[in-house]
């Protein structure tokens, strides 16, 4: 799999746990010849991949602030100020991405329309949350913000992410932080126990 530059000009290789997913999808065929995406919440990174499995480019993004795995049930109806931090979590898993629009008219793709996690352009709103100095540190420890969705550069949004999936709708896999992958992902990974 050879990597692009993503729009930030900031192209990583996958981390393991990554390719070893991204392998599994394609030899199970489970993106249906798709473009999908591949998100290592430990490394607070986006991977987006044509359907071929050749990375189109990758960017760091910001998560949920709490660390987990799953959303709390009946979380995406309820306001926003009765999220307590340690319910913000980014859940991982499997997705199909749709396209839609946020209350503001942006456009968006969601994630898990549930527990309302989508993907859209980072909104550095707040000043005090910092969001653009979180992306751009060399470190993921502080890319942990959001109230799950996945915060993405704009640029590497409206030039890789939008394109890529708001015409073909395709699936994010989101490694998970503290199962194993073969936990989240038992039809594609074998389990090493």
């Amino acid at each position: 799999m050879a990597l692009a530059a993503g729009a930030e000009g900031a192209s990583a290789p996958l981390s393991d746990d990554a390719r070893a997913l991204v392998a599994a999808v394609v030899a199970a065929r489970d993106h249906g010849a798709r473009p999908f995406a591949v998100i290592d919440k430990r490394l607070a990174r986006l991977w987006v991949l044509d359907a071929r499995a050749r990375v189109v480019g990758s960017a760091p993004v910001l998560l949920g602030l709490a660390a987990g795995d799953d959303s709390v049930p009946g979380i995406g109806e309820r306001p926003l100020a009765q999220i307590r931090p340690e319910e913000r979590t980014t859940p991982a898993g499997r997705f199909e991405l749709e396209p839609g629009r946020n209350t503001r008219g942006d456009h968006i793709l969601w994630v898990d329309y549930e527990a309302a996690v989508s993907m859209h352009r980072v909104r550095p709103t707040v000043a005090a949350e910092r969001r653009l100095q979180r992306l751009a540190s060399a470190t993921p420890a502080d890319n942990r913000i959001s109230f799950g969705c996945i915060n993405v550069p704009a640029s590497f949004y409206d030039q890789v992410v939008w394109p890529t999936f708001s015409r073909r709708p395709g699936v994010v896999y989101v490694l998970p932080e503290w199962r194993k992958p073969a936990q989240v992902f038992p039809q594609l990974l074998p389990s090493a126990e």
